[in-house]
């Protein structure tokens, strides 16, 4: 994208959560660029894509808090710009900044923003990264978030080792695929996807790098959907690595063999009840965890060499990222009823110029 002096705009275009609710209560609201006052270490960027989290939700409904400094409003978070990736070319740099290191430079970014659902975008420039060249923009805005997430799922939450057995809750999403196909890539014998629908089954096979595919939506598996795993791998799996939740948690846990790591990093479904630990002690010495990535890249040297790790896995062709839908920034309404209805496979975007 040839980047556009920020003064031929006079708007910018941004979606807002305009109270803790549904879908309903994203707005397109819109602010004068003269408005915007860059801080020293900020940059402007115009977007080109946002990426879509299932995150994105928790903000919009209050399940996850921002504050002001984060992005968020003064009235409880609220209103809140969404979004947490996206991809773009820098138009304006803080004071800080050098000019010839970052302006007009192509870039990814994610965390501790404005709000990425926008046709331009203010971050700090600890969270803004330069893109490769054979990585375009809709690649930029679709592997920051859910890239890391998963790789660091399979390379520290709980190490994929060679041999191992993993079963992957929503295999055909975002995150899923991903998740899959770096567990193959560092050795597992045997990749287990748990999806719903045909559809979603064949990209899990296919994209995602499933052995086995599990569908729920099959009447001859339905909620007993453990069973069906633990039919496949009589023994139990080494790890599940579980972004759904509530719903998927108990199934989760009986399909872990002795001292089997329960990964659970998502609320899809709700988030999880309080269980006892004694639990995990009659299913076989079962380890968990609730990780985060903010946990993960706690550090610019740390954030950077996870960021580098998984654009070599994209540019050498490992990991391949399947875009599943491009909504336009008026259709973001529509956007998040999708994804909350488990109506989407793969990764979403939002074109932010249009």
């Amino acid at each position: 994208m040839r980047p556009t002096s920020p003064l031929a705009y006079h708007l910018i275009r941004r979606v807002q959560a305009m109270k803790a609710g549904g879908p309903e209560v994203l707005a397109i609201n819109d602010l004068p660029i003269a408005d915007i006052k860059l801080k020293p270490t900020e940059v402007l960027i115009r977007a080109s894509y946002a990426g879509v989290n299932f995150i994105d939700t928790y903000y919009r409904t209050g399940l996850y808090k921002k504050t002001p400094e984060q992005g968020g409003g003064a009235n409880e978070g609220f209103p809140l710009g969404i979004g947490e990736e996206g991809s773009g070319a820098i138009v304006q740099v803080g004071t800080d900044i050098g000019r010839n290191d970052w302006l007009n430079k192509r870039v990814a970014y994610f965390k501790n923003m404005s709000g990425s659902y926008a046709s331009f975008v203010v971050a700090d420039v600890s969270q803004v990264f330069p893109l490769p060249e054979k990585v375009n923009d809709r690649f930029g805005a679709a592997i920051l978030l859910q890239g890391c997430t998963a790789h660091y799922l399979t390379h520290d939450s709980y190490p994929v080792n060679k041999g191992d057995v993993v079963l992957v809750h929503a295999a055909a999403g975002g995150t899923g695929l991903l998740i899959g196909q770096m567990a193959k890539h560092r050795g597992a014998r045997l990749v287990i996807g748990v999806c719903g629908g045909q559809e979603k089954a064949n990209l899990a096979r296919e994209v995602g790098k499933c052995d086995i595919v599990i569908d729920y939506k099959d009447p001859a598996v339905g909620p007993n959907w453990h069973e069906a795993v633990r039919k496949a791998c009589p023994e139990g799996v080494n790890v599940v690595y579980d972004g759904v939740g509530a719903s998927t948690f108990q199934g989760s846990l009986q399909s872990l063999r002795p001292r089997g790591y329960m990964i659970t990093f998502g609320n899809a479904s709700g988030a999880v009840p309080p269980f006892s630990p004694l639990e995990l002690t009659k299913l076989g010495s079962l380890y968990i965890q609730r990780p985060s990535l903010n946990s993960y890249m706690l550090t610019r040297e740390e954030s950077e060499a996870r960021i580098a790790e998984v654009m070599n896995l994209v540019q050498k062709g490992i990991v391949s990222i399947a875009i599943g839908g491009i909504y336009k920034l008026d259709d973001v309404e529509k956007c998040h009823r999708d994804l909350e209805g488990r109506q989407t496979i793969g990764k979403l975007l939002i074109n932010c110029q249009e």
